[in-house]
């Protein structure tokens, strides 16, 4: 299994859920890096903002940032190569990645409250 690093730009949530409106494509990551962890894959998501350390620390970001700006994010790299720049895995490339079906790593279960507590 291979490990999957995403270096986000900066944002203040990387759910996509924060803000006046929903990121979809947000959700969708995260929703999908949320199940391969569930079911033992590694990956791991750094945010500008909050971790602008990692993107120091690794040579091959530090070099996209510093010859093409932050314009670059996000970059994905798998087992230490940089595999997409720009954009999002899609869930296919996620589930070539992880080894893992594209079922299992977009399925989002959602459950329904017992009550919203609302009457009327």
């Amino acid at each position: 299994m291979s490990k999957i690093e995403i270096f986000d730009p900066a944002m203040c949530c990387s759910t996509g859920v924060c803000g006046p409106s929903i990121n979809k494509e947000l959700l969708r990551v995260a929703t999908a890096i949320n199940n391969m962890v569930k079911k033992g894959a590694k990956v791991t998501r750094h945010n500008l903002s909050s971790e602008p350390q990692a993107f120091i620390d690794n040579k091959k970001v530090n070099e996209y940032l510093n010859s093409r700006g932050a314009e670059i994010l996000p970059i994905t790299l798998v087992d230490g190569e940089v595999k997409k720049l720009k954009k999002y895995p899609t869930n296919e490339e996620f589930a070539q990645w992880s080894g893992f079906s594209k079922d299992d790593i977009s399925n989002i279960t959602i459950k329904k409250p017992k009550s919203c507590g609302h009457k009327g």
